[in-house]
């Protein structure tokens, strides 16, 4: 066995936090179909106001999950990572 080191898992830490809200997994969901949603998208969806959808989405940008386009005055958001999605659908399928 190695030895720890304290920063060995960081990042990895860091993905697993920023999915750690049931509205920011369903967004990574919801980006499953290799497309691009716009935040006005989630935040009809979800029922919340932008601001709180845009800090879903900034923590989820931030951990390295989503990459964002800003387009005029919209921006979209995309999965950067979409392995990911193979990691959430093993947890759905546990019993």
């Amino acid at each position: 066995m190695l030895k720890f080191k304290k920063n060995c898992c960081k990042k990895e830490a860091e993905v697993f936090k920023a999915l750690g809200h049931p509205t920011r997994l369903w967004i990574v969901e919801q980006l499953a179909d290799n497309q691009e949603h716009c935040v006005c998208e989630f935040v009809e969806a979800v029922g919340a106001d932008f601001s709180t959808i845009s800090q879903h989405l900034a923590v989820l940008k931030q951990a390295g999950i989503l990459e964002d386009d800003k387009r005029g005055k919209q921006v979209y958001y995309r999965l950067s990572c979409p392995c990911i999605l193979s990691v959430i659908q093993c947890f759905k399928n546990r019993k």
